[in-house]
């Protein structure tokens, strides 16, 4: 009778994701202390500034990632690193493929965090303008920050593929160990995104 263990380096990054989804609840614990406090002329004001378009379009692209990040870790999982047809036949591409495409959506996002940071400094809100910009820099920005050290994971990850005389196990564990850090990026932004943007 033989013990299956649980992969310890799975074990490690989601109890070290744990501890970050504490690091994010005092982040919205932060918000919404300042949102109880400030008077509500004020923060309609603010909020009014915001462009919740730019700002759905942007969060579909990282939602997205996500589909594609999962992709990768698929045939990561079926030991297929690159593509084993055209570069247009999606169906057979490999975890290059899949894990390029999510990292340059995630630039994207980040892309498109800064034009929206570049525009709302146009219209006057700043870290330092009112206690609004400071939880809405603070809570985005951090955010912002984890999604390049994701960015910089597919790299690490990529790399370590390339380098690889043989795909094989450890290769798809940094797949699939990347990939829960990626999901716990985008489902936190979701959030993010419900109350920033939505509930305002």
């Amino acid at each position: 009778m033989s013990v299956n263990r649980p992969n310890p380096v799975s074990v490690g990054t989601i109890v070290w994701l744990a501890s970050e989804l504490m690091f994010f609840a005092g982040l919205f614990a932060m918000y919404f202390t300042v949102r109880s406090v400030m008077p509500a002329e004020e923060w309609a004001a603010e909020t009014a500034k915001l462009n919740l378009t730019f700002a759905a379009i942007n969060t579909t692209v990282l939602v997205l990632s996500s589909v594609t990040c999962q992709m990768g870790v698929l045939a990561a999982e079926r030991f297929q690193p690159v593509r084993t047809g055209k570069i247009f036949q999606v169906g057979r591409w490999g975890m290059h493929e899949w894990m390029t495409l999510t990292y340059v959506m995630g630039a994207i996002f980040i892309g498109g965090q800064v034009f929206e940071y570049a525009e709302l400094v146009h219209e006057g809100v700043t870290i330092s303008s009112s206690a609004y910009g400071s939880v809405f820099y603070l809570t985005t920005g951090f955010h912002g920050l984890h999604v390049i050290g994701g960015l910089i994971a597919f790299l690490f990850l990529l790399g370590r593929s390339f380098a690889a005389r043989r795909f094989g196990h450890h290769e798809a564990t940094t797949a699939i160990v990347t990939s829960y850090y990626w999901h716990f990026v985008d489902v936190v932004w979701i959030a993010l995104f419900a109350v920033i943007y939505f509930l305002q």
